[in-house]
C-alpha cells in the first residue's frame, strides 16, 4: 500500500534565511553549508556537512556530523544523536531554527491573519509550530519545549488564574511532578519571563498571585 505524502513527518524552517522552508523526512537529509546538502545553510558558522536527521528503526533520528558550532535540540547540544519527538526545536549553530513535525498533515499552512482574534493579542503563540510572536515580532530562537508548554497552557487560559501544580503537571507529566522541586519552576518561569522581556520590557506577562499561581496579562493591543 502506497503511504500518503500527508504522513510522512517533516522538518519545518522557523524563521532566519530558510523561513517557511519544509522539507519531508522519508529519506535522510544532510543540513550543511555545501552545496550538495539536501538543506543548504549558507552561513560561515555552518559546517560543510553540519548535521543529518534520517529515518531508523527507533523513529527520526538526528546527528551532528561533528559540526565545528554544535547542533542543538530543545535547547541541548547534540552529542551523538537524539530521537526527535513532535514538535521538537532545531537549532543548527543557533543559526538557523527548525521544527520537527511527526506528520505534514499538522503542519500550519499559512501565517496567522490579521483578522484572527488571537493576533490582536499583545503576545501570540502557535500550538503546532511552536512560535511566540510578541507584539507581533516573533521570538528567536524558540522557546525550549518546557518554556513553550508554560506559556502554552498560560496563554489558553488567559487571565485565569493556573495553580502551581497544574502547572508542573502540563510541563513535566504527571508521572515526573512529584520529582519536580518549586525552585525548578521558578526558575522556568524566569526564564520565559527574561525571554518575553527580550521584546518587550516595558510588559510583565507572567503575574504571581501569591498563594494560588500564576496568570497570564496578555491584553488586546488597540490600533
Amino acid at each position: 500500500m502506497t503511504r500518503d505524502k500527508d504522513d510522512f513527518p517533516v522538518l519545518v524552517a522557523q524563521a532566519g534565511i530558510l523561513n517557511g522552508q519544509r522539507w519531508m523526512l522519508n529519506r535522510a537529509v544532510i543540513i550543511g553549508r555545501d552545496a550538495s546538502c539536501e538543506v543548504i545553510i549558507a552561513d560561515r558558522q555552518i559546517s560543510r556537512f553540519h548535521a543529518r536527521i534520517m529515518p531508523s528503526s527507533s523513529g527520526i533520528i538526528l546527528e551532528d556530523l561533528g559540526s565545528k558550532n554544535g547542533t542543538f535540540c530543545n535547547g541541548h547540544k547534540v552529542d551523538s544523536s537524539v530521537v526527535l519527538q513532535d514538535g521538537d526545536v532545531i537549532q543548527v549553530a543557533l543559526v538557523q531554527p527548525f521544527t520537527y513535525m511527526s506528520s505534514d498533515a499538522t503542519l500550519p499552512l499559512t501565517e496567522p491573519t490579521e483578522s484572527e482574534e488571537s493576533v490582536k493579542l499583545r503576545l501570540h503563540l502557535d500550538k503546532r509550530s511552536h512560535r511566540v510572536w510578541v507584539r507581533q515580532q516573533e521570538l528567536i530562537p524558540p522557546l525550549s519545549v518546557p518554556q513553550f508548554k508554560l506559556l502554552q497552557v498560560l496563554f489558553e487560559k488567559r487571565d485565569q488564574v493556573i495553580s502551581r501544580d497544574l502547572l508542573v503537571d502540563a510541563i513535566w507529566g504527571s508521572d515526573q511532578a512529584e520529582g519536580v522541586s518549586e525552585e525548578a519552576l521558578d526558575a522556568l518561569v524566569r526564564r520565559l519571563r527574561d525571554r518575553l522581556k527580550e521584546i518587550d520590557p516595558s510588559h510583565t506577562y507572567i503575574l504571581t498571585v501569591r498563594g494560588f499561581g500564576l496568570r497570564l496579562d496578555n491584553p488586546i493591543v488597540k490600533k
